[in-house]
């Protein structure tokens, strides 16, 4: 293993999470618009081909609206999806936990969908002077649902291993383990460094080196020198672990490094906004206000 401070600066220099930071809200969007378009061309024209196979006799508008009513509905719910997989994420560790939780996901994203393809549809229908009819709603519902829970779990399926590539090409850090035998060299419970997984290499940050952490899901992102690495924790779990004299919580969602601090500015609803030496502005809540004031003047 190389030292840590030349393979930090490395990876600051990787244009790889740069480009990903700068393109990856388009890119994400752009994916799944994409998506919905290739799902509602295709499954349009085939099911006009078997209905013009069979010889039934439907016009062509319909099968459109039918397709397309249902993947613009998906689309509308990615978002809420992106946001329960960040919050209940799906990993090995994970998976007894939030696999119940998924289960009832899928059963609520199979109603929302039927509700908004069906409003959709009606919608159409009445431009057309014709009543659209869902047929008998439990029977249909549950036809329905044994649909979506595949495409349920393709989304989040899609949707995990985006995220693992995220995490394999900006660096996962982690905390360091005890050694087999003997006493670790540096305090376990009150870490000084982790270690960082990124593209097949390894390399270490020195904990004085975090700017923040922020929480997002289960996973807490540590920046430094402008990176995010995501270390598996809740905010609370590692803010016990983290050196009270460097490093306080002043939000919910965030721990600040009081070495960072540049300045604190009051707002009028009683919390405040920190400016960091790096031109980077955090939240603080009023809870944290004024208990931060005292430890970063003594900083």
């Amino acid at each position: 293993m190389t030292s840590a401070a030349s393979n930090t600066t490395d990876a600051s220099h990787n244009p790889v999470p740069a480009i990903l930071d700068r393109w990856r809200r388009p890119l994400e969007i752009g994916f799944w618009i994409v998506l919905t378009l290739i799902n509602g061309i295709a499954n349009s024209i085939t099911v006009l081909m078997d209905i013009r196979r069979v010889g039934l006799d439907i016009a062509d508008w319909k099968p459109a609206v039918w397709e397309w009513s249902s993947g613009l509905t998906i689309l509308l719910l990615i978002p809420a999806l992106a946001w329960f997989t960040r919050r209940h994420p799906l990993h090995w560790d994970t998976l007894r936990r939030n696999l119940p939780l998924h289960v009832l996901g899928s059963v609520v994203f199979s109603l929302a969908h039927v509700l908004g393809m069906v409003a959709m549809r009606k919608l159409a229908y009445a431009t057309q002077g014709m009543d659209y009819d869902f047929g008998v709603w439990p029977r249909e519902l549950l036809y329905e649902y044994l649909k979506d829970v595949r495409g349920y779990a393709m989304i989040v399926s899609i949707m995990e291993g985006y995220r693992f590539v995220q995490r394999r090409l900006r660096g996962e850090a982690s905390l360091l383990d005890r050694p087999d035998e003997g006493e670790p060299l540096e305090p376990v419970d009150r870490p000084e460094r982790f270690l960082v997984r990124k593209l097949g290499r390894e390399f270490l940050i020195a904990a004085h080196d975090i700017e923040w952490l922020q929480a997002s899901g289960n996973y807490v992102n540590l920046r430094v020198r402008g990176h995010d690495y995501p270390l598996r924790s809740t905010i609370a779990g590692i803010e016990a672990r983290l050196d009270p004299g460097r490093f306080a919580r002043v939000h919910r969602s965030y721990i600040v490094n009081l070495g960072r601090i540049a300045s604190i500015e009051p707002l009028d609803t009683g919390d405040a906004r920190l400016h960091l030496h790096d031109g980077q502005a955090l939240p603080c809540s009023r809870r944290y206000r004024d208990a931060l004031r005292a430890r970063a003047g003594a900083v």
